[in-house]
């Protein structure tokens, strides 16, 4: 299934909602504008009504007195399409605009009663309607109630909500038009940052460079900054493997060539089996680090966070019942919220090392301790984990030595060998560090682990 721009997918998007929006936002304003119109039509015949009440009369003998002006001259111009009557009391009378023609006038409305109508069919075509009732006091003769009715066509509205429908349209398109250019405009500009990330990536990929930019907009720059952190994890554990396979060869080249020298030499055969399981042992202990070591995953970015606690208990217990008789007991400070963010393997592997060498060395009591470390701004928390020991300690001038990077197993500080090795493998591999020193609660030796917040 072939690949859709996401550029292009936008673009329809803004299509299909710009063009029902503009639709809609035209059926709106023509209904409002022919609303309009109609209302003005309404004030209109209305004030013709007014202006032939103003300019009437009825004589004593009840004969209807019309103004010699008309209000318009159309009313006088035949089929104009503004006609005017009056009816009531015998009374029958139609301006001249609608002689010859059947206009439904009405009639007998009450007094003051007004009354809007239309469209309504007639012999000239619709017309809109305003009827208003009256009531004229004649001396003698007492009220005469009128009808004065004033119509006009519907042509006219018509052609003025055809011109402007017109208009509104040409004007709708244009902007729809605009608005779509502008939609373009701005995709390209929206998009241009991504592009960007797929560029960079490109080049990463070609090996032409190392990570990806710095300067992206904010929305980007977690995304951009979770990639850079893959393509490092990445590049670190391809180093890691390569640093292994160098280590290990090297590793076993002493022990190969002791065994080489005893089997050159006339030994007795218990001496050279027991030279030779030694150094068999030796490797054995130097492949299983150097494995180890290479298992090691390193920082995950969408790893889902570890609680220390009960992993911490587990192993605990364990070796608790290994070193039962010497009666070790281990207390614990844990913070609830201390998440370990990478597989758990190696929050086992690191946890175990540094408790059994604690208990290894300890007279009674071991302490551990867990924080949760989150600095302001950043999204991952930090781990500082610490495991304290009654017993002897460190010696001073081994701490160095014993926190020194690169240095290889089989030349470890005796007790505090491959494990401690390991240890410091997993927290090169997660960017932390650990710190040895003197317990002052216990008196015994401190190994601090500090895993960065990021």
């Amino acid at each position: 299934m072939a690949t859709r721009s996401l550029q292009r997918r936008l673009f329809w998007f803004a299509l299909v909602t710009v063009g029902p929006f503009l639709a809609l936002t035209g059926i709106a304003l023509n209904q409002a504008y022919k609303q309009s119109a109609i209302t003005a039509l309404h004030r209109r015949l209305q004030s013709y009504v007014w202006a032939y009440l103003s300019g009437s009369d009825v004589s004593v003998g009840g004969t209807l007195i019309l103004p010699e002006v008309a209000p318009d001259p159309r009313f006088e111009r035949p089929e104009s399409g503004l006609y005017a009557g009056v009816s009531g009391n015998k009374i029958n009378w139609q301006s001249g605009s609608a002689l010859g023609l059947k206009v439904p006038w009405a009639s007998k409305l009450a007094p003051n009663e007004v009354r809007f109508v239309g469209p309504t069919p007639t012999d000239a075509g619709d017309v809109y309607m305003l009827s208003q009732g009256v009531a004229w006091e004649v001396p003698k003769l007492g009220a005469i109630n009128l009808t004065f009715n004033v119509a006009e066509s519907t042509q006219g509205l018509q052609q003025e909500l055809s011109e402007f429908r017109r208009t509104l349209w040409l004007y709708l398109g244009a902007a729809g038009i605009a608005l779509l250019l502008l939609e373009l405009v701005m995709l390209r500009l929206v998009m241009r940052p991504l592009r960007r990330v797929a560029r960079d990536l490109e080049q990463v990929e070609r090996g032409a460079a190392e990570r990806l930019g710095a300067d992206y907009p904010r929305e980007l720059t977690a995304l951009t900054q979770t990639l850079n952190d893959f393509i490092e994890g990445e590049r670190e554990q391809r180093e890691r493997y390569r640093n292994t396979l160098a280590d290990l060869a090297h590793s076993l080249k002493t022990p190969l060539a002791v065994v080489r020298a005893d089997l050159d030499d006339d030994k007795p055969v218990s001496e050279l089996r027991e030279g030779i399981g030694q150094q068999v042992r030796r490797m054995n202990e130097i492949v299983a680090y150097q494995l180890s070591r290479a298992a090691t995953s390193g920082r995950k970015i969408l790893a889902q966070p570890l609680e220390v606690e009960k992993r911490a208990e587990q192993i605990v217990q364990s070796l608790e019942r290994v070193h039962a008789e010497r009666g070790i007991v281990c207390e614990f400070d844990l913070d609830p919220r201390a998440r370990f963010l990478g597989e758990e393997g190696d929050l086992m592997e690191m946890l175990g090392n540094l408790l059994e060498n604690a208990f290894k060395w300890a007279k009674s009591r071991v302490f551990l301790s867990a924080e949760s470390i989150s600095p302001p701004g950043t999204r991952r928390a930090g781990l500082r984990l610490t495991v304290e020991d009654d017993g002897p300690g460190v010696p001073e001038d081994q701490i160095d030595r014993l926190g020194q990077r690169g240095v290889r197993a089989d030349e470890r500080v005796q007790g505090h060998g491959i494990g401690l090795a390991v240890v410091e493998d997993i927290l090169s591999a997660y960017h932390g560090k650990l710190v040895i020193g003197r317990s002052t609660a216990l008196g015994g030796a401190s190994f601090s682990v500090h895993l960065p917040a990021s």
